[in-house]
């Protein structure tokens, strides 16, 4: 049965997306079965893996609105070795019509449980805001990644961040665990990145990912080619570092089954 990783910080522009098209590229290139779910009504890890967002015929609405399932709404991928549950804007309509229904919050979950045999490895881009749907994501997901700046501000958010989750935990889904806190855009010559980073490793000690994702042209680059940086030049210090957060993950998953 597949993890369920829930990719979220209400923050914007932290390399949430980046990071769940990255990472999901990555754990393919390992060879395991990977699917990407965009929960994001922008659309954009959908454009950065290479999809039309705007030809969609079904796409993440449709599931969320109970019109059809998951296998009628992927995306095969075969050239970059994933699945991809697509998005665009349309899916903004499922924040309105959600509200009017009884158990609006379990139908991510209820949708995944069709397929998630099938993987080894579901991971969810969630919006960069606590709404219905990125709620459907921590309801559905194991564990929640959760991507930040090493920047003042980024403290702040990652508090409201952190009692979302336990909230979350108190009343849909008491095994929501924090899958891990990655540092993203990081540039070890600037000393608030380095006094933020230290923080964080003082206060959440393992759960902060050891791997450091730089700040990386390449990276920055790939989506506008439809390709992870994997794809896009897999020698460059982005791609390493994906890769290297795969392989980190990989070994905690593996402490955690022995455990």
């Amino acid at each position: 049965m597949a993890r369920i990783i829930a990719v979220a910080n209400q923050k914007g522009g932290v390399g949430k997306t980046t990071t769940a098209v990255n990472l999901v590229s990555a754990l393919a290139d390992m060879k395991y079965r990977t699917l990407l779910v965009d929960l994001d009504p922008q659309g954009n890890a959908s454009v950065g893996c290479g999809i039309n967002a705007r030809e969609l015929e079904v796409s993440a609405l449709d599931v969320m609105q109970a019109e059809c399932g998951i296998p009628a709404a992927l995306v095969s991928l075969e050239a970059l070795g994933f699945d991809v549950l697509p998005s665009n804007s349309d899916l903004t309509a499922a924040e309105v019509s959600l509200m009017q229904v009884e158990g609006r919050e379990f139908r991510l979950k209820q949708a995944l449980e069709e397929i998630a045999h099938q993987y080894a490895w579901i991971i969810i881009d969630c919006p960069p805001s606590l709404n219905m749907l990125t709620l459907n994501a921590l309801t559905a997901a194991n564990s929640v990644l959760i991507p930040m700046q090493c920047e003042y501000y980024a403290l702040e958010g990652l508090a409201s961040l952190l009692d979302t989750i336990e909230q979350v935990r108190n009343s849909v889904n008491p095994g929501l665990e924090i899958e891990g806190l990655l540092r993203t855009m990081f540039d070890g010559r600037n000393n608030l990145s380095n006094a933020v980073s230290e923080q964080l490793t003082e206060h959440f000690g393992e759960r902060v990912y050891r791997t450091l994702i730089p700040r990386n042209v390449r990276v920055a680059e790939a989506p506008s080619y439809g390709l992870p940086v994997l794809r896009y030049d897999a020698s460059s210090r982005g791609a390493q570092a994906y890769l290297a957060l795969a392989g980190e993950m990989l070994r905690r998953q593996r402490k955690r089954q022995a455990g």
